[in-house]
């Protein structure tokens, strides 16, 4: 195994990519930080780094008593992976128990991506939650690099030896092939590939980040694609999350998803996140552009 494949680096780039500058207090109507961006072989910004980033910038203003429970996102235009992505936070209220900041990751001057997100004061209240379905453990599913193994490709390289979460599919990925039984959901069970520090707010910044991986793989399913597919092409709209219970992304955790639907060249993909001894610490939605060549799929 070589060192970039090591799970010692690819933790250590995940936390160096969330590691935003803060430009030594530089501070307009704005806090202002600056984040790098790992490279992509297509060269465009992966949105769940954005997410991940603009969240890490939010809470550097936000006391550390007060965790991220929510936010909502817009991705407005692609960014380029060679450039490095400036934040500037807005801080829009500080009440008693819970505080607003809204975040535009910045460009060449546009905003590639506007976030409002909520912090709260850990506090007791009522408490249920969906149960965790019955499923095989991780150890029984073969792994992404598995799944590619043999397969020259930049973008099959990048999610093989570069990605920084260990993701298993429970019923085979549709890297290459589409699923036959063509069901609306699935589940993988996903954790990083190296131990996280003890710091809530970034294990679930960086849960932001891994969401953005497979949340719209239902719609491939259902519709029989898969991402090798001639002509399909996919792009992340919106993403909503909401944060329920503690996390740590280094230990497995169930991502369970589902697209209720798929029309107008959009499709909607909704997830929830499970740890092992199932309690259910998030959940997640993301409407994508999804577009297909006339007579491809259904």
């Amino acid at each position: 195994m070589s060192a970039l494949d090591s799970p010692e680096t690819r933790t250590r780039n995940l936390l160096h990519v969330l590691d935003v500058d803060d430009l030594d207090g530089a501070r307009t109507t704005e806090d202002v930080f600056v984040g790098v961006s790992e490279r992509q072989p297509r060269g465009r910004v992966f949105g769940g780094q954005v997410l991940a980033q603009s969240i890490i910038a939010a809470m550097r203003t936000v006391e550390d008593v007060r965790p991220i429970h929510s936010l909502h996102g817009y991705f407005l235009r692609p960014g380029d992976s060679e450039k490095p992505i400036t934040y500037g936070i807005e801080r829009l209220r500080d009440g008693r128990s819970f505080s607003a900041r809204r975040a535009h990751a910045y460009q060449n001057g546009l905003p590639i991506l506007s976030m409002i997100a909520s912090f709260q004061t850990e506090d007791e209240g009522l408490d249920h939650q969906e149960e965790m379905p019955d499923v095989p453990g991780p150890e029984t599913l073969p792994t992404t690099a598995d799944l590619l193994a043999g397969l020259d490709h930049p973008m099959a390289r990048k999610w093989s030896d570069d990605r920084p979460f260990d993701i298993r599919h429970l019923d085979g990925g549709v890297y290459l092939r589409p699923d036959p039984t063509r069901p609306a959901s699935q589940a993988v069970w996903m954790r990083t590939h190296g131990p996280m520090p003890d710091d809530e707010n970034l294990n679930r910044a960086a849960l932001a980040y891994a969401t953005d991986f497979t949340i719209l793989e239902s719609i491939l399913r259902r519709h029989g694609l898969a991402w090798s597919t001639p002509g399909v092409s996919f792009a992340s709209l919106d993403h909503a999350m909401w944060w329920h219970r503690p996390v740590r992304v280094d230990e497995w955790l169930l991502y369970v998803q589902n697209s209720p639907s798929a029309s107008g060249a959009r499709g909607l993909g909704i997830g929830r996140i499970f740890t092992r001894d199932g309690a259910l610490v998030a959940t997640v939605a993301q409407e994508g552009m999804v577009r297909v060549p006339a007579g491809t799929g259904d």
